[in-house]
């Protein structure tokens, strides 16, 4: 089991974390549990309701989209992030490739950080708003 500062340090490597403050990092870290999962185990399912995050603190886990290899995250990368600002489905499927432990931080309690530091939304409406625009000069150029 990691320790606390480990999951901050990961945390802080989440590009929809980017902007956050250490402290700030630290209350997702204190909401969040760490879970294993064995090789093979599916972490999450396209299509699939999601109500939460995982983040790679070890191992590595292959993120597919209508069984295409998108990419391979290791540790610092995460799953599941827009589960944690909607009840959408999830657009891709990922497996751990091997062994992993992921911090899961559950919607329920990160929408509760974000009523308590309603700052932090703020930060994330920047970073989502920079990702849209990114994508929007990827596609119309």
């Amino acid at each position: 089991m990691a320790s606390k500062k480990a999951y901050i340090d990961h945390l802080a490597n989440v590009p929809l974390f980017s902007s956050c403050s250490r402290k700030e990092l630290e209350r997702i870290a204190k909401a969040s549990d760490e879970i294993t999962m064995t090789a093979g185990t599916v972490v999450v399912d396209q299509g699939q309701t999601g109500r939460e995050a995982f983040v790679v603190l070890s191992g590595d886990v292959t993120v597919k989209r209508a069984g295409r290899k998108i990419t391979t995250l290791g540790p610092g990368g995460v799953v599941g992030e827009l589960s944690l600002l909607d009840h959408g489905p999830r657009t891709a499927t990922a497996v751990c490739d091997t062994d992993c432990d992921l911090l899961v931080i559950d919607q329920r309690h990160f929408r509760a950080i974000l009523e308590d530091v309603p700052v932090m939304a703020i930060k994330l409406l920047s970073v989502l708003s920079s990702r849209i625009r990114d994508l929007d000069r990827q596609y119309y150029g």
